[in-house]
Formats: C-alpha cells, structure tokens, sequence
C-alpha cells in the first residue's frame, strides 16, 4: 500500500519565527486518519528564524530525532549536554524518564530541519542525547542508517523498533530499499522528486508505505531522501 501525502495536504501553524508544517497530528493541528505510522508519531518539517529558536521544555517517553536540512541548531538540555548540528547531520534526545532541552538556531539565517518522533519499546529509562555527522557524499546511491533500534554501529542509538536512513540519488538513478510487510516505512524528499509505483513523490511530500517487501524508488531529478521504518505499534 502506498499513501502520498501532498505537502499541500499538510497541517500548518505559522508562528512567525517558526514556520511548521505536520505529517501527523500535532499541537492545534488533528487528523484522526494522520495519528501515528506504525510507531512512527511525529514528523515535523519546520523553519526556524535565525536568532530564535524553541525555549526551555520538557519531554519524556519519546525517541526525537532531528535532521538538519540547511543552517544548523544548537541544542542545551538539563543533563548538561551542548551541542550544534548542522545541515545533513542527526541528533537523537532519548526522553526516557524526563528531560527538560532547549532547542535555538543561532544562525543569522533560517534553519530547516525535520522533527521526527518515534514512540519508544517501553516508557521510562535513563534521557540521553547525541549528534553525529552524516556526510552527504557517503550516501550517494544508497541508504544509510542515521539513528537505530538495532545494533548498527555507526548509528546514532534510539530505544525504539525503528530506524532512520538517509540516501541521495542523482536524477535517474533508482534504488531499492528492502523491508518487510509488518513494517511501517516513511519516507519525505527533503529535496528533489522520486517515482514510486509509477507515482510521483514531489519535495517535501510524504510517502506512507506498508504490506510491501521492497520499496523501489528512481530520482526524477536529484533528490535527497530521508526514511523511516518501524515496527507496528504494540
């Protein structure tokens, strides 16, 4: 089964500094038919100002992981943890048991990033956070696993059965990625399009995929592409 999600159809809170757009339910924006993929909860693709940024907040239960698309973000939270990500690199914030973290573009430009939730195995654990670069030409022609469940070593670690992966392709190029029929795949072209099951998958669209074995793909023009995958939501 294949769902495309026009990034028209997307719900929108323009809050002047931070310009949101919602895969899936989020704060004002609800649509019971857009609750969760698999264990898949958020997907945010949002444009922060530069100079401003999200304040002191707390989370708990949740695995967030957020991809830098332009620009970068720094991240501070009450472990002590810094940091600053910048475009086509990962952080992961394990919530766990509670954190409290601020999230601000310190740039003079505008940070693009997208905001990805997946809903952990079981509540509660020891919050954590980490960020790693992903250079960009190590996944050209093929996936890369940026944050996992599983033990995948150059991964960033989440407490979650899921995965996300990161490609770019070259226009024309197709690529083939392998899963199984009880998985739930995501997947948004950060930039550029892609031909699905001979459908288009414009910018920034979502691709809701599952009950399929193999997920063919082919860049109608350069594309950067980024992926995720989980196990049905207990």
């Amino acid at each position: 089964m294949l769902d495309i999600r026009p990034f028209s159809s997307l719900g929108h809170a323009n809050h002047g500094w931070l310009d949101a757009r919602h895969h899936f339910s989020f704060a004002g924006y609800t649509d019971r038919h857009r609750m969760h993929w698999g264990r898949l909860r958020v997907w945010n693709d949002d444009k922060i100002e530069g100079g401003t940024g999200f304040g002191a907040h707390p989370h708990k239960d949740m695995e967030i992981i957020t991809y830098v698309r332009t620009g970068a973000i720094s991240h501070e939270d009450s472990l002590g943890n810094k940091g600053r990500t910048e475009a086509g690199d990962v952080q992961v914030m394990s919530a766990g048991s509670g954190i409290v973290h601020a999230e601000f573009n310190k740039e003079t430009e505008d940070t693009t990033l997208f905001q990805i939730w997946i809903i952990p195995n079981e509540p509660g654990g020891t919050p954590s956070w980490g960020t790693r670069p992903f250079p960009k030409d190590a996944r050209s022609g093929r996936f890369v696993t940026l944050a996992s469940g599983f033990s995948e070593d150059d991964a960033l670690p989440i407490r979650a059965k899921g995965r996300v992966l990161g490609a770019t392709l070259k226009a024309g190029e197709t690529l083939t990625f392998e899963t199984s029929r009880e998985n739930f795949s995501y997947l948004v072209p950060a930039t550029g399009s892609l031909e699905i099951e001979g459908r288009t998958v414009a910018t920034r669209d979502g691709a809701a995929l599952t009950d399929v074995e193999t997920i063919v793909m082919t860049a109608l023009e350069d594309a950067e592409i980024v992926l995720v995958e989980s196990g049905p939501l207990d």
